[in-house]
């Protein structure tokens, strides 16, 4: 490894973790379904695509090739995790016959040999988001290659995935250092696109130590700064909203911020980690959905960028790809920070957004989310069902991490971790919780022999009021939104309870949306249009929806106090074990309104109806409140 910066938190491995209740019931569900059904072999019609026979004839531009990668990525991690010895199997056997189709060029794509990223391109001036005159996702697709032998090699110890994922790279690295074309001359959206090969250049060299790497993720950042549409690091560091960076496009967006961070890690550069800070909590701070993910798609020509900074939809979009991305950005800086905002963020995406997105069979997903909309389960092809299987599979990696004095709990919810200690030796630690629904969580220390080390637990930022008692002592307050710090000599048979008040959460937004139009001069011209306000409902970690109003409606409009202290909310049980309190809305003048838990609604079937936020009246002062935090 040729890591420059000291990381915070080191990341647990697959196998070191076991996550069980909601977020178990979704990673099995996950192996079984998408990872062993959609990619069987080199047979398979999202691996049969890279054979020469076809791709030497494919004029055709589309993404179809990322597949491959995801699907290399996420099933090796399930594999190792689970020791699922027939997946493994597949897994090698698919890397095995990529390998073997690959280039002597290192090239190893899907493209005809005029189509391919190493043959320069003139531009479509004409075009709004940038794309080359021919549509390509050649970069796109081998930045996610790379990625998925890495990760095979990681699982499984084989060098020659690696070596396969080494010749992509040297490829790339004599395209673009050497030869010196632009690579945002071959990727849409101003090149993001493209400039995505960051990443996993950085990770390539963070692995192997070879310094072309490093040169080469240097010059995509380097060039996609000077794409003047793009600009990447110079807009991060001036502050620009992300909606304002090429086309604001939030998936490539956040995929390269994680490139960023990986180059950070290498570099040390603090221009870096100043433009990660900046662009992160604009993010967090303008562009999520009340479950976490990004959310964007209003007032646009695409249906998958950022919204500009303050404008709220309830009809917006979260994609389900670029929760993926999201999560993947968090997780790379909570191992550099180690800051519990990361954590929380990562947690709040998965229990919402992300099993919103997954069906219960694990096979079916959904590509565009909403909070105000229908569920609809898309396609064999798209993008957003390996990016979904691949968003999963990250969740064991952060759930429980180790630092140089001791363990981290980062996502509550039941499970099992075993992790090195600083002094040497291991501890296994468990959780015991009917986490999200429940707020008592029991963490179970059992090391091989009594030692010294410190256990930190993230206490939820909503959870004020929190209490932790440490080994049958008597319980004391923590603080929300950190970590509760406990060091002590820890022996079998120790324990800790934490203990989170779930008290129903209300939200207000007010609707926010921008008109774009041209002046006779051509220049943009953004009209802001003001409506009444909105409301929604939390419980825990869980954002809440209804179904359709009175069984048909598919928006309602109510008359609520504008006081949330004298709002009447009431937790009914649960409707069986395992599952979360019903929150009764009583509204004025109209029967009360049920809501349970955003990502089971509906049963999570295909075009099922998700309300969140209630359009609300106006109040007899006319005011409207803004809870800014939540979207």
């Amino acid at each position: 490894m040729a890591e420059r910066t000291g990381c915070a938190q080191a990341l647990a491995r697959p196998g070191q973790v076991r996550l069980d209740g909601l977020l178990g019931e979704a990673l099995e569900a996950n192996r079984r379904g998408r990872l062993s059904t959609f990619i069987t072999g080199p047979d398979s019609p999202a691996i049969a695509i890279f054979d020469p026979a076809h791709r030497e004839h494919n004029e055709e531009g589309d993404w179809y090739g990322e597949h491959a990668g995801k699907w290399l990525a996420a099933a090796a991690k399930a594999a190792a995790r689970s020791d699922d010895a027939d997946l493994r199997g597949r897994v090698l056997a698919v890397a095995d016959h990529l390998l073997q189709v690959q280039a002597a060029d290192g090239y190893l794509g899907t493209y005809a040999p005029a189509r391919r990223f190493m043959v320069p391109q003139p531009p479509r001036p004409e075009s709004w988001n940038g794309e080359p005159a021919l549509r390509t996702w050649d970069i796109w697709t081998h930045a996610y290659l790379l990625l998925g032998l890495m990760e095979v090699h990681r699982c499984f110890g084989q060098i020659r995935h690696l070596d396969g994922a080494r010749r992509i790279a040297d490829l790339c690295w004599r395209v673009f250092c050497e030869q010196g074309l632009d690579i945002t001359s071959v990727g849409n959206h101003h090149g993001m696109s493209a400039t995505v090969l960051l990443d996993p250049a950085a990770a390539l060299y963070l692995e192997t130590g070879e310094p072309r790497y490093l040169e080469l993720a240097e010059r995509i950042l380097e060039q996609a700064n000077a794409q003047p549409r793009l600009a990447l690091l110079d807009r991060a560091l001036a502050g620009a909203d992300p909606s304002e960076i090429a086309t604001g496009k939030a998936y490539q967006l956040c995929w390269n911020l994680v490139g960023l961070a990986r180059l950070y890690r290498a570099t040390g550069r603090e221009d870096l980690r100043r433009a990660l800070d900046l662009q992160w909590q604009a993010i967090r701070d303008h562009h999520l959905s009340l479950g976490g993910g990004p959310f964007g798609g209003i007032g646009h020509r695409s249906r998958e960028v950022f919204n500009p900074a303050g404008v709220f939809d309830p009809e917006a979009y979260i994609e389900t790809c670029s929760v993926l991305a999201w999560i993947q950005l968090n997780r790379e800086l909570l191992a550099i920070t180690g800051d519990v905002r990361h954590a929380e963020e990562i947690e709040r995406s998965a229990y919402n957004d992300l099993l919103g997105a997954q069906a219960p069979n694990g096979e079916d997903w959904v590509y565009y989310s909403f909070a105000n909309g229908r569920r609809i389960h898309t396609n064999y092809w798209r993008c957003c069902k390996s990016s979904g299987a691949m968003a999963l599979e990250e969740l064991p990696a952060v759930a429980w991490a180790h630092d140089e004095r001791g363990v981290v709990a980062n996502l509550l919810g039941p499970g099992q971790a075993r992790l090195p200690l600083p002094g040497g030796g291991q501890a296994l630690l468990r959780q015991r919780t009917g986490y999200p629904f429940a707020g008592s969580v029991r963490i179970e220390v059992e090391p091989d022999a009594p030692a010294r080390f410190r256990l930190r637990v993230r206490v939820p930022a909503w959870a004020d009021g929190a209490t932790l008692a440490v080994a049958g002592g008597a319980p004391a307050p923590v603080a929300a939104g950190a970590y509760a710090d406990i060091e002590r000599e820890w022996a079998p048979g120790d324990a800790v309870v934490l203990e989170l008040p779930m008290r129903p959460r209300v939200h207000r937004r007010v609707h926010r949306n921008v008109q774009e139009s041209r002046a006779p001069d051509g220049s943009p011209v953004r009209q802001q249009v003001l409506h009444n306000a909105w409301l929604a409902l939390s419980r825990g970690p869980l954002a809440y929806a209804t179904g359709l109003i009175d069984g048909f409606k598919p928006r309602e409009t109510v008359r609520l106090p504008g006081d949330d202290a004298t709002l009447r909310i009431e937790e009914l049980p649960p409707a069986g074990e395992g599952a979360a309190p019903v929150l009764r809305l009583h509204c004025e003048g109209r029967a009360p309104l049920d809501f349970e838990p955003w990502y089971a609604a509906g049963g999570r079937r295909d075009r099922c109806w998700r309300l969140t936020w209630l359009h609300l009246a106006p109040s007899p002062d006319g005011r409207a409140h803004d809870d800014c935090g939540a979207m």
